[in-house]
């Protein structure tokens, strides 16, 4: 039987974990945002002291990572670490552990764990390339890097945190170029992917293009 399962790849700040949540929401599916596991992994790395860079000893703290999702809630360790993961500092730390083949393969198994009967709706950045390679949706969600940097700025300015616009266009076309040239899994856009630029488009425009998709697509 064909899994139940949408995939949708982007990259940083395009959307895709609030468009994921959402057709997750309205198709009564669960939901895996599989850039937290990085981001909880650079975080659990951090705190322990090793290196981002220290592929052996990170891989290992991600095979055995005391990670769980309850409630809208992210715990490392029974703590909530839900604001902790969303700093500029651990996300670009994500970046860097994503890129090391060992860390990527520690968590596959885990990732794929996340698909039931009741279907799910991945977002990352190889949901279609690797980890849900045969999902019979899969989206490729993209935006400007100005769209998505003002987006982010927007995020942290809510939070009271200051931000630099430019700064962070920077970052994010800097990750975008690590995350598209690293050996495993790189950022790119399956072969049978639906390309979505959101760059125009609001939250809820972006849910109904990918759920009318789902309708035209869908095998059950």
């Amino acid at each position: 039987m064909p899994q139940k399962v949408i995939a949708i790849d982007g990259p940083s700040a395009s959307g895709k974990g609030t468009v994921a949540q959402r057709v997750a929401d309205a198709l009564g599916w669960r939901y895996l945002d599989s850039g937290a596991l990085y981001r909880i992994t650079a975080l659990y790395a951090r705190n322990r002291q090793i290196a981002w860079d220290n592929e052996a000893a990170v891989a290992a703290l991600a095979q055995a990572l005391p990670a769980e999702f309850v409630e809208g809630e992210v715990l490392l360790d029974g703590e909530d670490v839900s604001a902790a993961i969303r700093s500029e500092e651990i996300g670009m730390g994500a970046s860097r552990v994503a890129a090391l083949p060992a860390v990527r393969t520690a968590l596959l198994q885990r990732q794929r764990a996340f698909l039931t009967e009741q279907g799910l709706v991945a977002d990352g950045r190889d949901m279609g390339t690797v980890v849900f390679a045969d999902a019979p949706l899969k989206v490729f969600l993209t935006a400007s890097a100005e769209t998505r940097a003002e987006r982010r700025y927007k995020q942290l300015a809510a939070k009271g945190i200051s931000a630099n616009i430019a700064r962070l266009r920077d970052d994010l076309q800097a990750r975008d170029a690590r995350d598209a040239s690293r050996a495993a899994a790189p950022l790119k856009a399956a072969q049978d992917a639906l390309a979505l630029d959101n760059s125009c488009l609001s939250i809820e425009q972006s849910v109904q293009q990918v759920l009318d998709w789902w309708q035209d697509r869908q095998p059950f």
